[in-house]
């Protein structure tokens, strides 16, 4: 079982950034791939981005390249999604995901989910 927890989330003006966190536990960090995904209002939820698990191989939506970065720090069982230039459009509950041995786009092949993290960007 993996257990992970985000933080970062808020209010924020358009053009403003931000730094999101998922810390995990419970299994070692490094055999995952993380991604996050988020979910807007009567929206589907859906992918932002990924890295593998050594950090080398990183996947971004049309949407965020460009404005944000996905990075991880094995050490702290940590990953970040820097997110710059943000846009109302951005609005949304973000949330990070693990997926033993491999990431991608695809929610459904990841194994466990964190709570999420409100982010609202106002015009």
């Amino acid at each position: 079982q993996v257990q992970l927890v985000e933080s970062g989330g808020g209010l924020v003006q358009a053009g403003d950034s931000l730094r999101l966190s998922c810390v995990a536990s419970g299994r070692t960090f490094s055999n995952y791939g993380m991604g996050w995904f988020r979910q807007a209002p009567g929206k589907e939820r859906e992918f932002v981005a990924a890295i593998s698990r050594s950090g080398g191989n990183l996947y971004y939506a049309d949407s965020v390249k460009g404005r944000f970065t996905i990075s991880r720090d094995n050490a702290k069982n940590t990953v970040y999604l820097q997110m710059n230039s943000l846009k109302p459009e951005d609005t949304a509950v973000y949330y990070c995901a693990a997926r033993l041995y491999n990431s991608g786009q695809l929610d459904y092949r990841y194994n466990y989910w964190g709570q999420g993290t409100q982010v609202t960007v106002s015009s």
